[in-house]
């Protein structure tokens, strides 16, 4: 399985997804990232903070993020090599998060691409960032 080559990209290509959180996702990241805080997991302790209830991790959406770019645009092939993130809002379990990247810069000499990445739920920046990714050029 082959995504995109190098040669095959423009400015202003972009690709997106969109994911419903369900508590099982906000669960098996828990598991496998270590990560338990517990506005994360235990509603009681989040209603008392400033969120009032429980919401997913902020990186839970950035891999969203990274499944455009490994699956879409550029696709299977190309390596992440940054990624920058703001975090805007957060992410409750049942929101709808759509995962839009959009190639704004392409270095032919590197073979690396720059995309603008954004994460929304019901229209509204809930993640923005940039990432930086290398793609393979098509065989001589």
């Amino acid at each position: 399985m082959q995504g995109k080559f190098l040669e095959e990209l423009s400015v202003g290509q972009s690709a997106s997804l969109t994911r419903a959180v369900a508590e099982a996702d906000i669960v098996a990241f828990a598991q496998v990232t270590g990560d338990t805080n517990p506005v994360h997991l235990d509603a009681a302790y989040a209603a008392t903070t400033s969120f009032g209830q429980r919401i997913a991790h902020g990186m839970l959406s950035a891999g969203y993020i990274s499944a455009v770019l490994g699956t879409t645009l550029p696709g299977p092939g190309a390596i992440y090599l940054s990624q920058a993130l703001r975090f805007k809002r957060p992410v409750k379990i049942g929101d709808e998060v759509t995962a839009q990247v959009t190639i704004t810069e392409i270095n032919e000499t590197k073979a690396q691409v720059t995309l603008s990445t954004v994460c929304t739920v019901n229209g509204k920046t809930v993640v923005d960032g940039e990432a930086v990714v290398m793609v393979p050029r098509k065989a001589a």
